[in-house]
Protein backbone atom coordinates (compact mmCIF):
# COMPACT_ATOMS: atom_id res chain seq x y z
CA UNK A 1 0.00 0.00 0.00
CA UNK A 2 1.22 3.48 -0.88
CA UNK A 3 0.19 6.52 1.05
CA UNK A 4 1.11 10.07 1.92
CA UNK A 5 -0.37 11.43 5.12
CA UNK A 6 -3.82 12.99 4.80
CA UNK A 7 -2.53 16.17 6.39
CA UNK A 8 0.20 16.42 3.78
CA UNK A 9 -2.24 15.84 0.92
CA UNK A 10 -4.50 18.61 2.19
CA UNK A 11 -1.60 20.99 2.81
CA UNK A 12 -0.31 20.54 -0.70
CA UNK A 13 -3.70 21.01 -2.39
CA UNK A 14 -3.80 24.04 -4.68
CA UNK A 15 -6.12 25.57 -7.22
CA UNK A 16 -3.63 27.97 -8.82
CA UNK A 17 -0.01 28.05 -9.89
CA UNK A 18 0.09 31.72 -10.65
CA UNK A 19 3.80 32.46 -10.32
CA UNK A 20 5.13 29.54 -12.32
CA UNK A 21 6.46 30.03 -15.83
CA UNK A 22 5.03 27.31 -18.04
CA UNK A 23 3.28 26.90 -21.33
CA UNK A 24 2.45 30.56 -20.96
CA UNK A 25 -1.05 31.86 -20.27
CA UNK A 26 -2.26 34.08 -23.12
CA UNK A 27 -5.92 34.64 -22.27
CA UNK A 28 -9.12 32.91 -21.18
CA UNK A 29 -12.21 31.71 -23.05
CA UNK A 30 -10.73 32.48 -26.46
CA UNK A 31 -12.44 31.43 -29.68
CA UNK A 32 -11.52 31.45 -33.39
CA UNK A 33 -7.89 30.91 -32.40
CA UNK A 34 -5.17 31.19 -35.04
CA UNK A 35 -1.40 30.86 -34.75
CA UNK A 36 1.26 32.02 -37.22
CA UNK A 37 5.06 31.77 -36.96
CA UNK A 38 7.64 33.79 -38.90
CA UNK A 39 11.32 33.33 -39.74
CA UNK A 40 12.33 35.68 -36.88
CA UNK A 41 11.10 33.20 -34.29
CA UNK A 42 8.02 35.25 -33.45
CA UNK A 43 4.48 33.95 -33.00
CA UNK A 44 1.29 35.88 -33.69
CA UNK A 45 -1.80 34.64 -31.85
CA UNK A 46 -5.12 35.91 -33.17
CA UNK A 47 -8.37 35.12 -31.38
CA UNK A 48 -11.72 36.48 -30.26
CA UNK A 49 -13.12 37.03 -26.80
CA UNK A 50 -15.83 39.19 -25.25
CA UNK A 51 -13.74 42.26 -26.03
CA UNK A 52 -13.49 41.49 -29.75
CA UNK A 53 -10.58 40.34 -31.91
CA UNK A 54 -7.15 40.27 -30.24
CA UNK A 55 -3.62 40.07 -31.67
CA UNK A 56 -0.77 39.00 -29.38
CA UNK A 57 2.89 38.84 -30.43
CA UNK A 58 5.13 36.37 -28.54
CA UNK A 59 8.89 35.75 -28.75
CA UNK A 60 12.06 35.16 -26.78
CA UNK A 61 11.69 31.70 -25.20
CA UNK A 62 12.10 28.03 -26.08
CA UNK A 63 12.12 24.80 -24.07
CA UNK A 64 13.01 24.98 -20.34
CA UNK A 65 15.95 24.87 -17.97
CA UNK A 66 16.33 22.47 -15.06
CA UNK A 67 15.30 23.76 -11.62
CA UNK A 68 17.84 26.17 -10.16
CA UNK A 69 17.86 28.90 -7.54
CA UNK A 70 20.32 31.02 -9.51
CA UNK A 71 17.93 32.33 -12.19
CA UNK A 72 14.30 32.35 -13.26
CA UNK A 73 12.74 29.87 -15.65
CA UNK A 74 12.53 30.91 -19.31
CA UNK A 75 9.42 32.86 -20.33
CA UNK A 76 7.97 34.55 -23.40
CA UNK A 77 7.88 38.25 -23.98
CA UNK A 78 4.31 39.16 -24.89
CA UNK A 79 2.97 42.22 -26.70
CA UNK A 80 -0.81 42.45 -26.47
CA UNK A 81 -0.76 45.37 -28.91
CA UNK A 82 0.19 42.95 -31.68
CA UNK A 83 3.71 44.30 -32.06
CA UNK A 84 3.14 47.98 -31.36
CA UNK A 85 5.21 47.82 -28.19
CA UNK A 86 8.11 46.01 -29.83
CA UNK A 87 8.12 47.72 -33.21
CA UNK A 88 6.14 50.91 -32.50
CA UNK A 89 3.68 49.87 -35.19
CA UNK A 90 0.64 47.58 -35.42
CA UNK A 91 2.98 44.82 -36.59
CA UNK A 92 0.19 42.24 -36.81
CA UNK A 93 -1.14 43.98 -39.91
CA UNK A 94 2.05 43.20 -41.86
CA UNK A 95 3.15 40.04 -40.03
CA UNK A 96 4.56 37.56 -42.54
CA UNK A 97 4.15 34.10 -41.11
CA UNK A 98 2.18 30.89 -41.35
CA UNK A 99 1.38 27.74 -39.41
CA UNK A 100 3.40 24.98 -41.05
CA UNK A 101 2.04 21.41 -40.83
CA UNK A 102 2.66 20.03 -37.36
CA UNK A 103 4.73 16.81 -37.28
CA UNK A 104 5.63 16.72 -33.59
CA UNK A 105 4.48 14.47 -30.74
CA UNK A 106 0.78 14.14 -29.90
CA UNK A 107 -0.50 16.90 -27.63
CA UNK A 108 -3.23 16.90 -25.00
CA UNK A 109 -5.73 19.76 -25.03
CA UNK A 110 -4.47 20.93 -28.44
CA UNK A 111 -6.10 23.92 -30.11
CA UNK A 112 -3.53 24.46 -32.86
CA UNK A 113 0.11 23.49 -33.39
CA UNK A 114 2.72 24.45 -35.97
CA UNK A 115 6.16 23.49 -37.20
CA UNK A 116 8.22 26.68 -37.50
CA UNK A 117 10.66 27.47 -40.35
CA UNK A 118 13.58 26.53 -38.05
CA UNK A 119 12.01 23.12 -37.28
CA UNK A 120 10.94 23.98 -33.73
CA UNK A 121 7.36 23.52 -32.58
CA UNK A 122 4.77 26.01 -31.36
CA UNK A 123 1.38 25.11 -29.90
CA UNK A 124 -1.68 26.53 -28.21
CA UNK A 125 -3.53 24.35 -25.71
CA UNK A 126 -6.65 25.05 -23.66
CA UNK A 127 -7.93 23.44 -20.46
CA UNK A 128 -9.69 24.32 -17.19
CA UNK A 129 -6.83 24.71 -14.72
CA UNK A 130 -8.60 26.72 -12.02
CA UNK A 131 -11.52 24.41 -11.20
CA UNK A 132 -12.16 24.09 -7.44
CA UNK A 133 -11.24 20.88 -5.64
CA UNK A 134 -13.59 18.05 -4.62
CA UNK A 135 -16.08 18.61 -7.44
CA UNK A 136 -17.34 21.91 -6.01
CA UNK A 137 -19.40 23.86 -8.56
CA UNK A 138 -17.05 26.45 -10.08
CA UNK A 139 -17.69 30.14 -10.47
CA UNK A 140 -17.59 31.52 -14.00
CA UNK A 141 -14.00 32.64 -13.45
CA UNK A 142 -12.94 29.24 -12.10
CA UNK A 143 -14.57 27.47 -15.05
CA UNK A 144 -12.65 29.51 -17.64
CA UNK A 145 -10.63 27.75 -20.34
CA UNK A 146 -7.06 29.02 -20.34
CA UNK A 147 -5.33 29.50 -23.69
CA UNK A 148 -1.66 28.57 -23.21
CA UNK A 149 1.30 28.97 -25.62
CA UNK A 150 4.39 26.75 -25.85
CA UNK A 151 7.57 26.61 -27.98
CA UNK A 152 9.95 23.69 -27.91
CA UNK A 153 12.23 21.25 -29.71
CA UNK A 154 12.62 17.54 -29.08
CA UNK A 155 10.60 15.48 -26.63
CA UNK A 156 7.74 16.56 -24.40
CA UNK A 157 7.91 16.61 -20.60
CA UNK A 158 7.22 13.17 -19.14
CA UNK A 159 4.40 12.66 -16.63
CA UNK A 160 4.56 9.11 -15.27
CA UNK A 161 1.58 7.91 -13.25
CA UNK A 162 0.97 4.55 -11.58
CA UNK A 163 -2.06 3.37 -9.61
CA UNK A 164 -2.59 1.19 -6.56
CA UNK A 165 -4.49 1.36 -3.25
CA UNK A 166 -4.05 3.18 0.04
CA UNK A 167 -5.05 1.44 3.26
CA UNK A 168 -6.15 -1.54 1.11
CA UNK A 169 -9.28 0.34 0.04
CA UNK A 170 -8.79 3.81 -1.47
CA UNK A 171 -7.63 4.33 -5.03
CA UNK A 172 -4.18 5.91 -5.08
CA UNK A 173 -1.87 7.40 -7.71
CA UNK A 174 1.85 8.11 -7.57
CA UNK A 175 4.54 9.03 -10.05
CA UNK A 176 7.09 11.50 -11.30
CA UNK A 177 7.29 14.56 -13.52
CA UNK A 178 10.47 15.12 -15.53
CA UNK A 179 11.84 17.02 -18.52
CA UNK A 180 15.00 16.34 -20.51
CA UNK A 181 16.17 13.83 -17.93
CA UNK A 182 15.73 16.14 -14.92
CA UNK A 183 12.91 16.14 -12.34
CA UNK A 184 10.54 19.11 -12.43
CA UNK A 185 9.95 20.86 -9.09
CA UNK A 186 10.07 24.19 -7.31
CA UNK A 187 11.94 25.43 -4.25
CA UNK A 188 9.31 27.60 -2.52
CA UNK A 189 5.54 27.35 -2.10
CA UNK A 190 2.79 28.82 0.03
CA UNK A 191 1.10 26.81 2.76
CA UNK A 192 -1.76 26.19 0.32
CA UNK A 193 0.54 24.68 -2.29
CA UNK A 194 0.94 27.65 -4.62
CA UNK A 195 4.42 27.81 -6.19
CA UNK A 196 6.36 30.89 -5.10
CA UNK A 197 9.02 30.56 -7.77
CA UNK A 198 9.01 29.99 -11.52
CA UNK A 199 9.82 26.27 -11.30
CA UNK A 200 7.11 24.74 -9.07
CA UNK A 201 4.41 22.62 -10.68
CA UNK A 202 1.04 21.35 -9.50
CA UNK A 203 -0.51 18.13 -10.77
CA UNK A 204 -4.22 18.76 -11.45
CA UNK A 205 -6.21 15.54 -10.98
CA UNK A 206 -9.75 14.91 -12.27
CA UNK A 207 -12.07 12.02 -11.47
CA UNK A 208 -14.81 10.61 -13.74
CA UNK A 209 -18.30 9.54 -12.59
CA UNK A 210 -17.64 9.86 -8.87
CA UNK A 211 -19.65 10.88 -5.81
CA UNK A 212 -19.22 14.45 -7.09
CA UNK A 213 -21.47 13.73 -10.08
CA UNK A 214 -21.34 12.41 -13.64
CA UNK A 215 -18.53 13.27 -15.99
CA UNK A 216 -15.16 14.80 -15.17
CA UNK A 217 -14.78 16.72 -11.90
CA UNK A 218 -11.69 18.22 -10.29
CA UNK A 219 -10.48 16.07 -7.41
CA UNK A 220 -7.45 18.02 -6.20
CA UNK A 221 -4.11 19.53 -7.15
CA UNK A 222 -0.74 19.11 -5.45
CA UNK A 223 2.91 19.99 -5.89
CA UNK A 224 5.63 17.75 -7.21
CA UNK A 225 8.15 17.26 -4.42
CA UNK A 226 11.28 19.40 -4.23
CA UNK A 227 14.40 17.57 -5.32
CA UNK A 228 12.86 14.61 -7.14
CA UNK A 229 9.60 15.63 -8.90
CA UNK A 230 7.73 12.78 -7.15
CA UNK A 231 4.05 12.97 -6.10
CA UNK A 232 1.43 10.72 -4.50
CA UNK A 233 -2.27 11.12 -3.74
CA UNK A 234 -5.08 9.03 -2.22
CA UNK A 235 -8.77 9.28 -3.20
CA UNK A 236 -9.99 8.90 0.38
CA UNK A 237 -12.55 11.26 2.01
CA UNK A 238 -11.05 14.69 2.73
CA UNK A 239 -12.70 16.54 5.60
CA UNK A 240 -16.42 16.83 4.86
CA UNK A 241 -15.89 15.78 1.25
CA UNK A 242 -16.61 12.17 0.24
CA UNK A 243 -14.13 9.92 -1.50
CA UNK A 244 -13.53 11.07 -5.06
CA UNK A 245 -13.25 7.48 -6.29
CA UNK A 246 -14.23 7.37 -9.95
CA UNK A 247 -14.22 4.95 -12.84
CA UNK A 248 -11.20 6.65 -14.38
CA UNK A 249 -8.75 9.43 -13.62
CA UNK A 250 -6.67 11.99 -15.47
CA UNK A 251 -3.83 14.25 -14.43
CA UNK A 252 -2.69 17.42 -16.22
CA UNK A 253 0.42 19.48 -15.48
CA UNK A 254 1.88 22.63 -16.98
CA UNK A 255 5.13 21.98 -18.77
CA UNK A 256 8.29 23.56 -17.35
CA UNK A 257 9.51 26.72 -19.03
CA UNK A 258 7.54 27.14 -22.25
CA UNK A 259 7.17 23.44 -23.02
CA UNK A 260 3.66 22.03 -23.59
CA UNK A 261 1.28 20.92 -20.88
CA UNK A 262 0.96 17.13 -20.65
CA UNK A 263 -1.85 14.85 -19.53
CA UNK A 264 -2.19 11.24 -18.34
CA UNK A 265 -5.46 9.30 -18.26
CA UNK A 266 -6.27 5.80 -17.03
CA UNK A 267 -9.02 3.58 -15.68
CA UNK A 268 -9.38 3.20 -11.91
CA UNK A 269 -7.31 0.30 -10.50
CA UNK A 270 -10.37 -1.77 -9.55
CA UNK A 271 -10.81 -3.94 -6.44
CA UNK A 272 -7.86 -4.28 -4.09
CA UNK A 273 -5.30 -6.81 -5.34
CA UNK A 274 -2.65 -7.81 -2.81
CA UNK A 275 -0.16 -9.13 -5.38
CA UNK A 276 -0.43 -5.99 -7.52
CA UNK A 277 -0.15 -3.82 -4.43
CA UNK A 278 3.11 -5.52 -3.43
CA UNK A 279 4.55 -4.77 -6.87
CA UNK A 280 3.46 -1.15 -6.52
CA UNK A 281 5.01 -1.00 -3.04
CA UNK A 282 8.36 -1.94 -4.54
CA UNK A 283 7.99 0.74 -7.21
CA UNK A 284 7.35 3.55 -4.74
CA UNK A 285 10.13 2.38 -2.44
CA UNK A 286 12.45 2.60 -5.44
CA UNK A 287 11.50 6.27 -5.87
CA UNK A 288 13.24 7.01 -2.56
CA UNK A 289 10.86 9.83 -1.66
CA UNK A 290 10.35 10.44 2.07
CA UNK A 291 6.83 11.81 1.58
CA UNK A 292 5.47 8.82 -0.38
CA UNK A 293 5.84 5.64 1.64
CA UNK A 294 4.99 1.99 0.99
CA UNK A 295 3.18 0.17 3.78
Amino acid sequence: MFRASLALAVALAAAFAATANASQLIDRNASNVKLAINAKGEALITYSDEGGVKHVLAWGAENAIAPTQSRAQVAFKLDYAGGYGKYHTPYWKTFKGSCGPYDGPALAWKVVACTAPDGSYWALQSWQRELPDYGVTPTAAQASWELRLSHWTGNLPVLTVQEDWAWHQWDHIFGTFAYDGSPVFGFKASGGGNPLDTFGRNIYVDTFDSAYGTGWKRENSFLTHTGDGVFCYSFNPHGAHPSGKGTKYRATVEGPGVTPDVMWQGNAPGPYDKAADLIANAAITALGDAQCKAN
